[in-house]
Formats: structure tokens, C-alpha cells, sequence
């Protein structure tokens, strides 16, 4: 049974009806559809996220996942409360999509803010984390400090302290890829070290 109904030719959702219950990425993908450019729909879409219901929030997060790239500035002007939502979550499917979201965005010199970059670089080499977790969490360090060559140096440092670990495929790929870009920052790194 799905929410999804038509009035004068309209598509519509009952969005918080939708979201409640066991989704699959059609409805995802749908409900993204139905969100995209209306605010309204965008206004329930954050309340939703806020959802003390588990799997609404969840699937709200999933939704926000799968916006356009049209939809990046509605998202971006929610970058600080999204990041406020990560530091605070102890829900580790929740942290995943939340660094996901957070690495889709852009990040110029001042958009960076401590405390997440410090959040990520305390879960990188932290074993007691997902895989995916931790990979997000380097990927979403680097686009913070790349414009900061002191703190470029500590992610390095960071990254190399990883060779103490075996690394699952999916984090040694994020670690590399990572030193890749940092390599194109400054050619002169001695990747030797790594």
C-alpha cells in the first residue's frame, strides 16, 4: 500500500504517512521528487528529520540523500543545524547518512567549523566505528581543512597512522583517494611517509 495518490493531475504524498514505514528506493526516490523545489514540502521534509519516530527520521535523511543537486543551496542553508544534528547522534545509521549529506556539499576558507573537523579526525582512526563512518569522515575532513595547509599537515598525520591497521577495502580506497588529493595540494608531500 503506498501514500501516493493524484489530484487535478497533481502528484501527491502524504510524506509523514510515507516516511513512517519500511520504505524502498523507488518511494525514495519518489518522495525526493515530490520534495524538490517546494518549500512546503521541503519545510515537513527538515521537521521529519527531527522526528523522535526512528524510522521517520531515518527515511527523512534517506529523502535528503537522494534531493537533486538543484536542491544543494536548501540543503547547504542547513549545513550548521546538520552538523549540530551529527555531533549530538548516537545512531549510527543516522551519522552515516549525516556525514554523507555533509561531504555533497561544498566547503570554501570560512566554512569551516572546528568541532566537526575535530569530530571527524577523532573517528578516522577510531576502530570502534563502522568502516563507512570513518571513510566519510576522512573524505569529509579533507574538503574542511584543504584550504589549510597546517591542517592538511594533521590529517596526513592522521592518515599515516592508519598503516598500523588492517583497513577493510572500502577505508584503504578513502584513505588513498585522500592522499591523492592531498598529493595534488602540495606535490612535494613524500608519499613514502604514507
Amino acid at each position: 500500500m503506498t501514500s501516493i495518490s493524484t489530484e487535478n493531475n497533481t502528484p501527491t504524498i502524504d510524506l509523514r504517512l510515507l516516511l513512517s514505514r519500511r520504505v524502498n528506493i523507488p518511494d525514495i526516490r519518489h518522495a525526493a521528487a515530490f520534495v524538490a523545489g517546494k518549500g512546503a514540502n521541503q519545510t515537513l521534509l527538515w521537521s521529519l528529520l527531527h522526528s523522535p519516530d526512528r524510522t521517520t527520521s531515518v527515511n527523512a535523511l534517506w529523502v535528503t540523500m537522494h534531493l537533486p543537486a538543484s536542491e544543494s543551496a536548501w540543503i547547504s542553508s542547513h549545513r550548521n543545524d546538520i552538523v549540530d544534528m551529527l555531533l549530538d547522534c548516537d545512531d549510527t545509521s543516522k551519522r552515516r547518512m549525516l556525514l554523507q549529506i555533509l561531504r555533497s556539499l561544498n566547503y570554501g576558507p570560512e566554512d569551516i567549523r572546528t568541532d566537526l573537523l575535530d569530530y571527524c579526525l577523532s573517528k578516522i582512526n577510531s576502530q570502534c566505528e563502522p568502516y563507512a563512518v570513518r571513510a566519510f569522515c576522512i573524505y569529509l575532513a579533507f574538503k574542511l581543512c584543504r584550504n589549510y595547509p597546517e591542517l592538511v599537515a594533521e590529517l596526513s598525520e592522521h592518515l599515516s597512522m592508519m598503516t598500523q591497521q588492517t583497513l577493510p577495502p572500502g577505508l584503504s580506497c578513502a584513505r588513498r583517494k585522500t592522499l591523492a588529493e592531498i598529493e595534488k595540494l602540495n606535490p612535494a608531500i613524500d608519499r613514502r611517509k604514507f
